[in-house]
């Protein structure tokens, strides 16, 4: 018998500015408020944008909520055989195909594509142990798996030089002018706890 344990789902969702900087909002459970509140937060100022998903509903609604029908947005979604007799139950499906959508707006063809964040998908689970499925590595605590998320990210964006662009991300965004090192990001934190300890 099991006393006192709750059980949490919990989503990371992850917005790119194509091949540059890789923003993220953890996200509690599977609130649509709070998904609003994601996709605000990714378009600031931004004169164009255009959202291609893999037909997920809470951003049909999130997208509608900031957007309403002024944006160019699209869905793939991505058609899966049956499994074959050999394979295991936690072997994905083969994908067979995949059919573009346009939910609003004139979305480009050659921009509807989930690759690029796809691709960011396995970066996370390569990188962080939390993502791994079937360990023991997952997150116990969901603040210190946003704060794993937050530390991957700062280091992602300003600390690795990436192949495809020589430089970091936020260099090439024009966020900093130099590669960052880890005592910098440790610096941060330093910075932030001598704040909250001076407004206490």
């Amino acid at each position: 018998m099991v006393v006192g344990v709750t059980m949490q789902r919990v989503t990371t969702f992850l917005a790119l500015f194509v091949a540059v900087l890789a923003p993220f909002a953890p996200l509690r459970g599977e609130q649509g408020e709070q998904a609003t509140g994601w996709v605000c937060g990714v378009v600031v100022d931004e004169s164009y944008a255009q959202v291609a998903e893999a037909e997920l509903k809470l951003y049909l609604d999130a997208v509608e909520d900031v957007f309403g029908a002024d944006i160019d947005y699209a869905q793939l979604v991505k058609l899966y055989g049956a499994s074959g007799e050999n394979e295991t139950r936690y072997s994905p499906a083969k994908c067979i195909g995949c059919i573009s959508k346009e939910i609003t707006g004139q979305p480009d063809p050659k921009h509807i594509s989930t690759s690029y964040v796809e691709r960011q998908n396995l970066t996370m689970r390569m990188h962080m142990r939390r993502f791994t499925r079937l360990t023991n590595g997952f997150s116990k605590k969901i603040e210190m798996h946003a704060h794993n998320v937050a530390l991957h990210f700062m280091y992602y964006n300003f600390c690795k030089i990436h192949q495809t662009l020589r430089v970091t991300p936020a260099m090439e965004a024009g966020l900093s002018d130099y590669v960052w090192g880890l005592e910098e990001i440790i610096g941060l934190l330093s910075s932030q706890q001598t704040a909250s300890a001076l407004t206490a």
